[in-house]
């Protein structure tokens, strides 16, 4: 049994559903998708009281099943105006799993900002906010661990989403307290803004109960063994990490870089370094004495974070993930990590999503409000954002918004996010995703980045990507990390099973791919009644008419191609 509540912020008023079996299941973005069309969210104003916001833990919450604390939180994103579920890892969904907490779902807004306290006897309190107002996620993350004390995660506000800036995500504690694991995309610290929501506590207990608790310990043992024996988790996610992408995209050309004018930074074919790769700088940061291989959740035995570490061994920034190496790293024209370090702390520290605020800041390069490459120039963007100036809450308001100001021409955007670290021209397969998908330019939606699409018809890239959506849905509705993928995809029926002794259900392997095709129906239903149509699905224009060297390719496919990809589904 799992408990779910309703809290309506206007009034305070709580309502509790206990939940079993399937119900506990089915959650993260299938949950999400499901109840804001239910709600009626499609046609609300994303800032006003009458959005949702839904926090979502999947049915191994709370436990050390590797890579199965993941947080999923839904509304009607205001940065794109659709549906949107945007997760993050860390130990809030551990802490909620821990008191047999399934979720919650944010109506209405308070009167003023509060701060929502879980406490582990079963009570929620509200707490004024008041003092934590304006500070930086770091401060405000030790202020309230001071008053809450050490045994509690939290899930943040920051500075930003307090004035509905649309870059702001949602921090979530990482497993050593810090505010860094992100619900980055869509704009949804900007809905917790609205709703005048600061900081959501969760205390600490212990394992939650399950069916058959022998069963699902033997499970989670057998789970990791199987991730650590395989392939991709071994060679890649933990021993480089995300950042291992950036080697490969430079490569192969589908990296951005200046505002995706380029798909490559350095030629490594005639013997130039590549700095802002993940070969080059796990050996920098291990030599310093940086954490390389670090688990952003508890449990996890992927370990595909990090902490990265300065000359002089001290902690900078945790974690260094490839979209920020390339958002706000190739594509802002910096070039050296340590550069790149600095202004991922700040994002972190101000809560903001580091893909859409790399390729805003570019456009603002693009505009010529700065020098492609300048460190100073970055630096005062992010102080006039955390300011809120003028300028500050134009420039947080996103990527396309901030292109339509200034008038530039070349803006990486699709539903109004900001494209992913993988430009279209290139990396066609998860071009089609993110061209598709209701979520907006969404990488995690379904990549493919190693798929040599060239040879291969439209039809059968379309086929590919839908497919590989509906177990990525699949996957996002039962709080596992992707990265753990190449282990629960081709293990459909030992996963069910898991579950079934988890509990009590009664699942086939059929189970998990169904549960991932409904939610992209469900998903794709809402952006329809929000007014989505064709031209949505289009690439900006440039993508089209400017060749992306080393490759000169330009994007070949368009809204018309992939609009009904979802219609594809079997039943």
């Amino acid at each position: 049994m799992r408990i779910y509540y309703d809290i309506r912020l206007s009034d305070r008023s709580i309502t509790k559903r206990e939940l079993t079996g399937e119900a506990i299941v089915k959650a993260g973005r299938y949950f999400i998708a499901k109840t804001l069309l239910e709600l009626g969210a499609a046609t609300v104003d994303p800032l006003s009281p009458a959005n949702p916001l839904i926090f979502s833990a999947g049915p191994f919450a709370g436990t050390s099943f590797s890579n199965a604390n993941r947080t999923s939180v839904g509304c009607k994103s205001p940065l794109i105006g659709g549906v949107k579920e945007a997760n993050g890892g860390g130990s809030f969904s551990y802490g909620l799993g821990q008191q047999h907490i399934a979720g919650f779902t944010l109506l209405d807004a308070a009167p003023d900002w509060v701060v929502i306290h879980f406490k582990k006897d079963g009570t929620i309190e509200f707490d004024d906010a008041g003092p934590y107002l304006g500070k930086g996620n770091f401060e405000a993350q030790a202020m309230l661990h001071a008053r809450y004390g050490k045994k509690v995660t939290i899930a943040l506000c920051g500075p930003v989403g307090e004035y509905q800036g649309l870059i702001a995500g949602i921090a979530f504690s990482d497993k050593d307290g810090r505010p860094a694991r992100l619900s980055a995309r869509g704009g949804v610290g900007a809905v917790m803004g609205a709703k005048k929501v600061k900081a959501v506590v969760v205390d600490l207990d212990k394992i939650p109960s399950f069916s058959e608790p022998k069963k699902v310990n033997a499970a989670i043992k057998d789970y990791a063994k199987m991730l650590q024996a395989d392939s991709m988790v071994a060679n890649f996610y933990a021993k480089i990490g995300t950042m291992g992408m950036a080697d490969l995209q430079n490569t192969l050309g589908g990296l951005p870089v200046r505002n995706f004018s380029a798909g490559q930074q350095v030629d490594v074919s005639k013997g130039e370094k590549f700095k802002m790769g993940g070969d080059y700088i796990s050996q920098l940061n291990v030599s310093r004495g940086g954490e390389h291989t670090h688990a952003c959740m508890p449990g996890c035995v992927i370990q595909c974070s990090n902490i990265y570490a300065d000359k002089d061994g001290k902690e900078v920034v945790s974690p260094v993930e490839y979209e920020t190496l390339g958002l706000l790293g190739t594509n802002c024209g910096l070039s050296d990590p340590d550069d790149l370090a600095q202004m991922n702390y700040i994002a972190n520290d101000l809560g903001v999503d580091t893909i859409e605020t790399g390729a805003m800041i570019a456009v603002l390069m693009e505009a010529g409000l700065g020098a492609f490459g300048d460190l100073r120039f970055m630096a005062d963007c992010f102080a006039e954002i955390r300011q809120g100036s003028e300028k500050g809450r134009i420039w947080a308001q996103g990527t396309a918004r901030v292109g339509e100001h200034y008038g530039v021409k070349r803006v990486p955007v699709i539903k109004k996010q900001a494209i992913s670290a993988y430009d279209p021209r290139v990396v066609e397969a998860t071009g089609i995703t993110m061209m598709a998908t209701a979520q907006g330019a969404d990488h995690t939606a379904g990549n493919l980045p190693r798929l040599k699409t060239r040879e291969m018809e439209t039809l059968a890239i379309v086929e590919q990507s839908v497919a590989h959506q509906a177990r990525v849905a699949a996957n996002d509705s039962l709080g596992l990390c992707i990265f753990g993928m190449s282990v629960t995809n081709p293990n459909t029926e030992w996963l069910t099973s898991t579950i079934n002794a988890a509990h009590g259900t009664t699942l086939t392997k059929d189970f998990f791919e169904a549960l991932g095709r409904e939610t992209l129906r469900l998903e794709a239903e809402f952006n329809h009644r929000a007014g989505f149509t064709e031209k949505d699905d289009e690439l900006p224009a440039f993508f089209y008419q400017e060749a992306l060297p080393p490759t000169n390719h330009v994007a070949r496919f368009h809204g018309a191609d992939v609009h009904r990809m979802y219609e594809r589904l079997p039943a």
